[in-house]
């Protein structure tokens, strides 16, 4: 399995960002989880709270600038691959 790109954490919520390799370059996805401990351990899951909610949404607001910033280095990286060729 791969590796995510990038982890973002903020308490019990996290936002894991996956980078996907297509024809036209590479593209973004992400997820986001809430852990929860139980007597076994930790636990995590997609339903969020009331609380978790503003949290999250700046949680993904932060995913959203990361993201913005590889994609620009991305760009970047292929025309200097396709000036260099």
């Amino acid at each position: 399995m791969s590796k995510p790109a990038h982890k973002i954490r903020n308490g019990v919520l996290q936002v894991t960002i996956w980078r996907n390799h297509g024809e036209k370059g590479n593209w973004y996805s992400v997820n986001l989880s809430r852990s929860y401990k139980v007597d076994e351990g930790w636990r995590e899951t997609d339903a969020l709270g009331q609380d978790d909610l503003l949290p999250a949404a700046k949680l993904l607001d932060m995913a959203d600038t990361w993201i913005m910033h590889q994609q620009q280095a991305d760009a970047k990286a292929r025309r200097e691959s396709q000036q260099a060729a």
